[in-house]
Order: structure tokens, then C-alpha cells, then sequence
């Protein structure tokens, strides 16, 4: 009868249309930059793409996927996701295994608060650049990896999740004669499925959209797309100078930019379909204890 009501029916529809729009606003400019990635050089120039290509061509693509830079640095991007979503996830639950066991911890609660503590106080730019270049990680992928390793509020929520899990199953594993280790792969890890597909996504577009801490620790044939991206969009894309005239008549520096852009959204796009399924369950089941 609840649902019923016409309180109900108004709070429901405004949360449709709020949400509604909240949609639009992030798809829309996605859809212009597809526009613009197939539209010629001559319409950019008119102003006449919005939503739909204009002069349809696909040389946008072949300059852009025939660009090395773009392709090592969309491989550099790869690889930067790999390590850091294997070590992050590793690190991650390590530290929230434990930390989920601090009422039997001697000292537990104060760990914890330790960790929390770092969530609200950094270093800073300077003293953490100083410490990449002490320990020989500048030019080095890791030094993108190692600093952001563990992210406390990815920890956070892994260790809710832990504490969750009924204390049965641990005690019957235990029973059994495993140990610590072998109940986390055996019997945590394949309950907490929904909340380690929430972070490793979390882990991955944080990875995939970072670029200021390229910017500073590596030489430009190192840095990963996102870093590359936001360089071309405040300057010149320089693939443009090397186009022959055919190709400069749908070719233009939007274009180029648009092509890139989509590109580097595009792994992102096809990821999330398959962990939004777990997405709010392991929010919502990590975000409070059971």
C-alpha cells in the first residue's frame, strides 16, 4: 500500500526525471565526440555536427589507430591497468583481511584508525616526488603503481564486507584444519565476488584516468593515454601535419581529437557492462556491517 500513495508516485517520477537528465548530460557529450570523430573536416569548420555524423568517413580512425605514439601510449595505459588493479586488489585485501578480525586483534581499533588516518592527511606533491626519486622509480611504471597501492576507502569497504561474512563458515574452515590463508582464498574471496568486482572497477578507471602523476615521474614516450590526451586537447594534435590534401578535407584537429578521445573512453565502455551487475550490491553490502 506504501507504493500506492501519491506522496510515493511524486518522490518515484522526480527521481526518474532527475536521473533522466543527470543521464543525458553525461551521455550527450559522449555522443558529440563520436559525432565529430566521423564527421569531415568542412562541417566542423560550418559547425553543422551536433548529434549525428556530417560527410561520414572513417579516416579519422585509420590516422589515429596508424599513429605509434597513440598505440604505445594506449598499450602504456594496459599495462599501467594490470598492475595496478593486480597489486592494488592483492594489497587491498591483505590489509582488510586482518583489520576485519580487530575486535581479536590486540591493538586493532588503533591500526584502523591509523589507516583512516592517511585517507585524511597526504604528504603532499613535493615530499611524495621526493621519496619517487629517492627510491629510483622516476621513468618507472611502478612509480604510478606503488604510491596509490592501497586506496583506504577501497579497503574500507572490503573489510565491511569481510566482517559480514558469518563467523561459521571461518570457524567450520578452521575446524577443518586450514589456516588463515587458505580461508581467505577458499572461502572469503568467492562470497565477497560482488564487492571485489566493485573495486577492481574502481581500481581500473582510476588507473585508466589518471595522467598528472605521468606528468610529472615519466619521459613522454612513457606516459599512458590519459596523459597523452590531455596534452593534444590543449595543444595541437601534431598527426594533423603529416595528412596528405585528400585526407585533408575531412581531416581537421577535432576530428583527430574526437577519434582519440573515443578510443581511450572506449575500453572503459566495454568493461562496465559485465561488473555492473555486482556494482550495487558490493556498494551496499560494503558500505555498512551485517
Amino acid at each position: 500500500m506504501y507504493y500506492k500513495t501519491r506522496s510515493y508516485q511524486v518522490f518515484y517520477w522526480t527521481n526518474i526525471v532527475l536521473l533522466s537528465i543527470m543521464a543525458l548530460c553525461c551521455i550527450l557529450p559522449l555522443i558529440h565526440i563520436f559525432a565529430v570523430s566521423f564527421s569531415g573536416g568542412m562541417a566542423l569548420a560550418a559547425n553543422a555536427v551536433s548529434f549525428w555524423p556530417v560527410d561520414f568517413h572513417l579516416d579519422s580512425y585509420k590516422t589515429t589507430l596508424s599513429d605509434q605514439g597513440f598505440l604505445r601510449s594506449f598499450s602504456n595505459s594496459l599495462v599501467r591497468v594490470l598492475l595496478g588493479v593486480s597489486v592494488g586488489m592483492v594489497v587491498t585485501i591483505l590489509t582488510a583481511y586482518p583489520l576485519s578480525k580487530m575486535d581479536a586483534l590486540k591493538g586493532g581499533r588503533w591500526i584502523a584508525w591509523f589507516f583512516v588516518f592517511t585517507m585524511l592527511f597526504h604528504g603532499g606533491l613535493i615530499p611524495t616526488y621526493i621519496v619517487i626519486q629517492k627510491l629510483g622509480l622516476m621513468n618507472s611504471v611502478w612509480s604510478l603503481i606503488l604510491p596509490g597501492a592501497l586506496n583506504i576507502y577501497n579497503m574500507i569497504l572490503m573489510l565491511n564486507f569481510f566482517r559480514a561474512i558469518p563467523k561459521e563458515l571461518e570457524e567450520a574452515s578452521l575446524i577443518d584444519g586450514a589456516g588463515h590463508f587458505t580461508t581467505l582464498v577458499r572461502i572469503y574471496l568467492p562470497v565477497s565476488l560482488p564487492s571485489i568486482a566493485t573495486i577492481i572497477l574502481f581500481v581500473a578507471v582510476g588507473h585508466w584516468n589518471a595522467w598528472f602523476d605521468a606528468l610529472i615521474y615519466l619521459r613522454q614516450e612513457s606516459w599512458p593515454m590519459s596523459t597523452l590526451l590531455q596534452t593534444l586537447v590543449k595543444a595541437p594534435d601534431p598527426s594533423t601535419m603529416s595528412i596528405t590534401s585528400e585526407e585533408a578535407l575531412n581531416l581537421s584537429d577535432r576530428t583527430l581529437k574526437a577519434a582519440k578521445i573515443f578510443v581511450g573512453t572506449l575500453p572503459i565502455l566495454l568493461i562496465y557492462p559485465f561488473l555492473q551487475r555486482f556494482f550495487v550490491k558490493g556498494m551496499v553490502m560494503g558500505a555498512v556491517k551485517g
